[in-house]
């Protein structure tokens, strides 16, 4: 069967105002999006999983009545558990685990009519900010094919940017939902810590600083899908305070007059791109002359601190999920099971005594009231999403005298093991100079959103990062559906979604 030829046209509900109104079926809009993934996903490489039978199984079925009948879907390769599919997380170790379940989140994104294809590519154990995993191979930018997507949303925002689908799956521990956004010109929003479920298996990912949502050609998809999944399934650790009307109504609605605080000072690193800076000043400017307050201001934030605390928790987490996982999959892991730098970061997480895994937690709640203390004046926080545009592949790969350091890592034992973990620290580094603003609203819990606002004289996206109250996705939707009419971005598309 030929697909939908207007397919790209489209936003996924207003793909589904068509199947309502019985104008395209939807298997039309299924073959349309296997068309555009088999002949763009040998480019991008996207999309590493292929579900196609399934798919065209339960297009040509009845489907749930939700907002997204027949909607063309892909799954992020880690998290979100999908029964008979492969859940890798870009990792050797994982890669031939199967689950016999879903999750609690795939269930309502079937639900919802959401149709999946396949799944999608991560950097492995979903570490990184950029999306080259040895076990697939990077992922490229359709704006740039040099360039990354960003992660570790990465595969999830290429394909929805070279509109192989119109909504994709995404989670966010330190930005990997608003980083890719920014990176391929799209909507991304992290929801409030407890908004959507983890469970059944987690309670919590990161020890809470990690959500699960979707990356989107548009706002209204993004709140409309908001509204599908989210509430805490049973027995979860966060709940999220409900709102007071669905999230789909509010991108239509003024947000009124909005004090926003804006800053290009970089929490957790050192340098901007000119780019970015002026990013942010052509929509303080936009802001300015939608009828908002701009001031100049941010919260106080111990670059030190922060970054070490932040990384001791994600290592420690890493060696906890393996371990569990060594259960699962009836076998110990390896050196050989993990590409270096995530099976150094293991062994250190494996090593860091309980004192310090608490401390480093106080200093991250620390943080987080700080900060929260800060939106006591202000409605909303802006900055850049990056700290510079979306970087050529490999740019995040450790040099030479790191390399050596993370390797020797992995040979060593307790004491030696924490004196030579500067290897590590140094990429971590690197990394967070990428991604200086987004990991603050994963540490606070609080929502927050990358809106594609702006493109540099190369044509590459760079989005903008706003930061909302915990609990007020509402403020962020009327805000993004304000400057979605003000200033368009749908029309925008890649070089390689035109092929």
């Amino acid at each position: 069967m030929s697909g939908f030829k207007d397919y790209d046209q489209y936003d996924g509900l207003g793909l589904a105002e068509l199947v309502h109104k019985k104008e395209v079926k939807p298997i039309e809009l299924v073959e349309e999006a296997i068309q555009r993934i088999e002949r763009l996903n040998p480019q991008i490489n996207a999309v590493i999983y292929k579900m196609y039978d399934q798919a065209r199984e339960i297009a040509e079925g009845e489907l749930p009545d939700g907002p997204f009948p027949g909607v063309p879907f892909l799954l992020k390769d880690i998290l979100a558990l999908h029964a008979g599919v492969p859940t890798s997380a870009g990792s050797r170790f994982f890669k031939d685990f199967v689950p016999d379940h879903d999750s609690e989140l795939v269930r309502r994104f079937k639900a919802a009519g959401l149709v999946i294809l396949g799944k999608t590519n991560v950097p492995e154990m979903g570490l990184l900010p950029v999306t080259e995993p040895e076990l697939f191979g990077p992922t490229r930018n359709p704006w740039d094919l040099q360039r990354t997507p960003g992660g570790s949303s990465g595969g999830a925002a290429a394909a929805v940017a070279a509109r192989m689908v119109p909504i994709a799956h995404g989670n966010d521990g330190g930005g990997s939902i608003r980083i890719p956004a920014s990176c391929c010109g799209l909507f991304g929003l992290k929801p409030t810590r407890g908004r959507n479920p983890l469970g059944p298996d987690i309670g919590e990912a990161w020890y809470g600083l990690t959500c699960e949502h979707v990356l989107t050609l548009s706002v209204r998809d993004s709140a409309a899908m908001l509204d599908a999944t989210a509430g805490p399934d049973v027995g979860a650790p966060y709940y999220a305070p409900p709102p007071s009307r669905p999230f789909l109504e509010e991108v239509e609605t003024d947000p009124g007059k909005l004090r926003i605080a804006f800053t290009a000072k970089p929490f957790l690193g050192d340098t901007v791109h000119e780019d970015c800076i002026r990013g942010l000043e052509a929509t303080v400017l936009l802001c300015k002359d939608l009828g908002h307050e701009l001031i100049e201001a941010a919260p106080e934030v111990d670059r030190k601190a922060f970054s070490e605390a932040f990384l001791t928790l994600v290592a420690v987490d890493l060696r906890a999920t393996i371990e569990a996982a060594e259960a699962v999959l009836g076998r110990k892991a390896t050196a050989k099971d993990f590409e270096p730098g995530t099976w150094a970061l293991a062994l250190l997480g494996g090593h860091i005594p309980a004192p310090k895994f608490s401390a480093a937690l106080r200093v991250l709640q620390w943080a987080a009231r700080q900060i929260s203390r800060f939106f006591e004046e202000y409605d909303v926080l802006l900055t850049p999403t990056l700290a510079a545009p979306p970087l050529p592949i490999g740019a995040l790969q450790p040099d030479p005298v790191e390399a050596l350091a993370i390797k020797a890592l992995g040979k060593l034992y307790a004491g030696r093991l924490l004196d030579l973990a500067g290897g590590i620290a140094s990429a971590a580094e690197r990394a967070f100079t990428f991604v200086p603003y987004t990991p603050l609203a994963n540490v606070t819990g609080q929502p927050a959103m990358s809106v594609p606002l702006y493109w540099n004289d190369e044509g590459l996206p760079i989005g903008m990062h706003f930061m909302g109250r915990f609990g007020d996705e509402a403020t962020l939707f009327r805000l993004a559906g304000q400057l979605e009419r003000a200033r368009p971005w749908f029309d925008r598309r890649p070089p390689t979604a035109t092929l």
